[in-house]
């Protein structure tokens, strides 16, 4: 391994939260059918997909979140250009292990990037405060991001009445422009 990329990895691993040592090897773990295996192989994407952006530097990679689940990797957050965007998505298509990207960034300017990031943080806090009050969605794991009022929804819930509940319940609050129910 080159020294430039392994230290990207190391500021990767420290950029990236919820990881630990054991998921940030320097060999690709190979793909099991298990639920264990595939959580590592999905982590691995992961941690390749993020070291990558940091590396092409046509990105700002510490404002995009990379998601993967099943090989298939979400990218989130705001970028400011669609330049930016179409660069994210180039380079996460390139990395290998990934089966498809779901582009979900937001094209903020930076001039307005303090007060969309304000609203963003009220629309998240809103849609916690209305999970903690509906008993259904209180006991689910939910996830919730909002980038420029696009709501997204990421996590386990038990049956596919509790799914479309959370989106009908974010869908009525005021900012919400969409919601991209990502729920399994």
């Amino acid at each position: 391994m080159k020294w430039p990329l392994l230290l990207l990895s190391v500021i990767v691993l420290v950029l990236s939260p919820g990881l630990t040592l054991s998921q940030s090897k320097t060999t690709e773990p190979k793909a099991k059918e298990s639920g264990g295996g595939r959580f590592m192989k999905d982590s691995w994407i992961t941690t390749k997909t993020k070291t990558k952006l940091i590396a092409d530097g046509r990105t700002k990679a510490r404002r995009i979140t990379v998601d993967t689940t099943d090989g298939v990797v979400t990218l989130l957050g705001k970028v400011g250009s669609e330049k930016e965007r179409a660069a994210a998505e180039e380079v996460t298509r390139k990395v290998k292990g990934v089966k498809g990207v779901k582009n979900a960034l937001q094209i903020v300017p930076d001039s307005s990037r303090k007060a969309v990031d304000a609203r963003d943080d009220e629309i998240e806090k809103a849609v916690m405060e209305r999970f903690q009050k509906d008993q259904p969605l209180k006991e689910a794991d939910i996830k919730v991001r909002s980038d420029a009022g696009v709501v997204t929804l990421m996590g386990k819930v038990p049956d596919s009445r509790v799914k479309n509940r959370a989106a009908d319940v974010i869908s009525k609050i005021p900012g919400v422009k969409m919601v991209r129910n990502d729920l399994h």
